[in-house]
């Protein structure tokens, strides 16, 4: 079998208020396989944003093991953490954050020229994802113009736009009505395959936790 995508060990995480220690993450041992999706069932407060942002290496102060593609995230200093996040991860949150000054496939092209990409490169495929997820005909309309379900299609392409091995996505439908998160749901699920990317999906819907390959349930911080 091929090594992980992401594997966490022990991983922990706590906050103290005053003379009060809370505890938000207990012992999390998580694997994700390439190209599985996997959703991370649980109400809010029970830590799924926690270890979301764990994974992301969005912030300190975590104790245990975190490994994403083949790296172990604690033997790097702030450098490498950073091209390890921009190359192998891609991120979808509740909100889109578009950049309100860019058309969508400028938003897209960004990560990419960030990376390195050349221009034509990256606006060709920056095209293609928002054409995948039916934008075609408003690569160059921005934010604003755009509904609430565009906007966040556009966020899920330029999640994919750098050929992440594991997207992270916390509540992505989460800010829409229930026949725009299913149709938005089914298009990131779907890009997500085509592009043999794995995902982990943080999500309080039972529903649409459903439609992923597998459903890991978050309490009081453990894994169930």
């Amino acid at each position: 079998m091929s090594e992980p995508v992401l594997q966490t060990t022990d991983l922990c995480r706590s906050f103290t208020q005053g003379d009060v220690t809370i505890h938000v993450l207990r012992g999390v041992d998580l694997v994700v396989q390439p190209g599985e999706i996997v959703a991370l069932l649980g109400p809010s407060g029970s830590g799924k944003s926690t270890l979301l942002q764990a994974v992301g290496l969005l912030e300190g102060g975590f104790s245990g093991s975190i490994r994403i593609a083949g790296q172990e995230a604690a033997s790097l200093d702030n450098d490498e953490r950073t091209v390890l996040r921009r190359d192998a991860l891609g991120f979808v949150y509740q909100f889109h954050h578009l950049l309100q000054d860019f058309n969508a496939a400028e938003n897209v092209m960004l990560p990419q020229l960030i990376r390195g990409t050349e221009t034509d490169e990256a606006r060709s495929r920056s095209e293609r994802l928002l054409t995948a997820l039916g934008l075609g005909a408003r690569l160059d309309h921005r934010p604003a113009k755009l509904s609430g379900g565009e906007q966040q299609r556009v966020a899920v392409a330029r999640a994919l736009a750098n050929r992440p091995p594991l997207v992270l996505a916390d509540e992505p439908t989460g800010n829409l009505d229930e026949a725009t998160a299913d149709v938005v749901l089914a298009e990131f699920l779907g890009l997500v395959r085509g592009e043999g990317s794995a995902a982990l999906v943080a999500t309080h819907n039972e529903r649409l936790a459903q439609k992923m390959d597998r459903v890991l349930r978050l309490h009081d911080g453990r894994l169930e």
